[in-house]
Parts: structure tokens; C-alpha cells; sequence
């Protein structure tokens, strides 16, 4: 039995998980594939954003310790992650300091082997495969303009999603409810063909079943 915990920050991405990207991973031989919040996106303006790490590191810890079956993996956005102090996420505050293609994946690594040590010498490191947005989770929905726009029931603006913020041409948005219609609509197929990174972490998620059997 292959099991998916996906530690996620916000209700869109939590749709995201469990109405396209679960069934997909259903069909590769997984047997449960769950979306966890660990943060609230009513909060981000009020208190800063995400949890701190060592609470996502405790959530983590328990699900792996607790189900020697399942994988662990995060979807979280890279600049809400805080930097310093005690709630600081591993790598973020040394990335930030880096060129923008290796930023995520010094998150990513530093999370790892936060989680590794944890664990000592026991632990499988396939058991946990972190995965950091450079993007706000609208960078994704930008793979496919036509659909983005069509999916929140404004079809007219397609063509100035391509050079504008979402917040300046459609005021109010709500990203809980449009960006929920909006990653319906645009699809799994579109947004691995445009976002190389997130490609990658699908794939790897994709192969775990098969290099378990």
C-alpha cells in the first residue's frame, strides 16, 4: 500500500491536491492521497504567513513515524516561508542570498536533512520528498491563461493575465473560491508542461510506487 501526505499552506492548494492532482497519482498506483494544511491563508496578512517549521516539522515527523508506509511531501510558497527567528524554515534565510534557480532547492535540500537527522541513520530519504513554489500558487494557474480566465468566469481578460497581477484586473478576487474553479478548469496536463520545477517533483512522485513494488 502506497500512502501521500502533502503538507500544503492554503485551501486552493488543498482543492489542488485532492481534485487533480490525488486522481492522477491514484491511477499510479497510490492508495491514499492526502492534502494536510499547515498554515491558513486568513492568516498570512495578520500573522505573518505559514507556520513556523518546527510545528511542519512535528506534523511531518508524526505521519512518517507513525505510517511506516507512506510518503511525506510539501507544497508551500518559497516567499512565505519565514526567514529568521524562531519559526524560520531551514535554507530559506541562506537562499534568499542565492541566484533564483538554486533558491528552492536549498530549501528543499535543508528540509530534507532537518528531517534525516531527525530520524539518525534509520530513515529512508525517499520517505520525504520537499517541494518549495517559487510562485504564489496563481503562478501555476498562469500556465493556461485562456482557461484561468475562463475558470473564474472572466474569459475577456486571457490576453492581460499574460502581462498583469490577477489583483489589478479583478478586484476582490478571492483565492480560496476562483482559484479553486480556476486550477479545475486549467487542468494537470498544462501546468506540468509550463513549470519545469513542478514537473520534477510530480515525476518523483509519480515513480514512488513503482520503485517500492
Amino acid at each position: 500500500m502506497s500512502r501521500l501526505h502533502i503538507h500544503v499552506e492554503g485551501q486552493t492548494e488543498e482543492t489542488f491536491v485532492n481534485k487533480v492532482l490525488a486522481p492522477h497519482l491514484y491511477d499510479r498506483g497510490y492508495t491514499n492521497v492526502s492534502a494536510r494544511l499547515v498554515g491558513n491563508a486568513r492568516q498570512r496578512d495578520r500573522r505573518g504567513g505559514i507556520r513556523g517549521w518546527n510545528s511542519v516539522r512535528n506534523d511531518i515527523l508524526k505521519h512518517l513515524k507513525e505510517d511506516a508506509g507512506c510518503l511525506a511531501t510539501t507544497m508551500v510558497d518559497y516567499y512565505g516561508l519565514p526567514r529568521t527567528g524562531p519559526k524560520a524554515w531551514p535554507g530559506r534565510e541562506a537562499a534568499g542570498d542565492l541566484p533564483f534557480p538554486r533558491r528552492a532547492a536549498t530549501v528543499e535540500d535543508a528540509m530534507l536533512a532537518d528531517i534525516r537527522g531527525e530520524f539518525g541513520g534509520e530513515f529512508h530519504p525517499q520517505r520525504f520528498i520537499p517541494y518549495v513554489m517559487m510562485h504564489e500558487f496563481e503562478g501555476l494557474l498562469f500556465s493556461d491563461c485562456a482557461r484561468f480566465a475562463e475558470g473564474i468566469g472572466r474569459p475577456e481578460l486571457a490576453d492581460e493575465f499574460q502581462v498583469k497581477r490577477i489583483e489589478k484586473l479583478v478586484p476582490g478576487y478571492e483565492k480560496p473560491l476562483l482559484g479553486r474553479l480556476a486550477v479545475l478548469e486549467i487542468g494537470l496536463d498544462a501546468i506540468r508542461a509550463e513549470c519545469p520545477h513542478f514537473r520534477k517533483w510530480l515525476e518523483r512522485l509519480e515513480v514512488w510506487t513503482a520503485a517500492r513494488n
